[in-house]
């Protein structure tokens, strides 16, 4: 399945964002891609509302993954970092039923990334508006349903 969705603003956005969030049942696996400054932090905190998460949630360029509490549980991974590093990490423990897992940069570790995901990418126009693209499996379409 295909969707595209144009948001106007950072707040538009986060409400999308908290729109999928509020719609997650049970753990899922979504990539964010886009350049720097796209907005793949400001859906990861308008998502993490969604989820029932009160702390603030940040980029985790420099710690690679934060860990947030709430009515699901979110793991935040940024890749940026990782790439041409070969060792295993342990992501593939955070790829599971009982987290929702946000991936920001999913190319520099694509090989161990599951197929049953979420991809988002994300293109800005112009320094409000911004244009997501979301694709998945058929299996998974029912939660984008949430936001359309």
């Amino acid at each position: 399945m295909e969707l595209i969705k144009q948001t106007y603003s950072a707040q538009e956005t986060k409400q999308m964002a908290q729109q999928l969030g509020q719609s997650i049942e049970q753990g899922l696996l979504i990539t964010l891609q886009g350049d720097l400054g796209a907005g793949k932090t400001t859906f990861a905190q308008g998502l993490a509302k969604g989820l029932g998460i009160e702390k603030t949630v940040n980029s985790p360029t420099f710690t690679i993954s934060k860990i947030y509490y709430g009515r699901m549980n979110l793991i935040h991974i940024d890749a940026y970092r990782l790439e041409g590093l070969h060792q295993d990490l342990g992501f593939d423990e955070f790829f599971d039923p009982q987290w929702v897992c946000v991936v920001e940069w999913p190319k520099y570790i694509q090989e161990i990334l599951p197929k049953n995901r979420i991809d988002i990418r994300i293109i800005r126009i112009d320094e409000q508006s911004r244009l997501f693209h979301f694709t998945c499996d058929d299996t998974l379409a029912h939660v984008l349903e949430g936001i359309v």
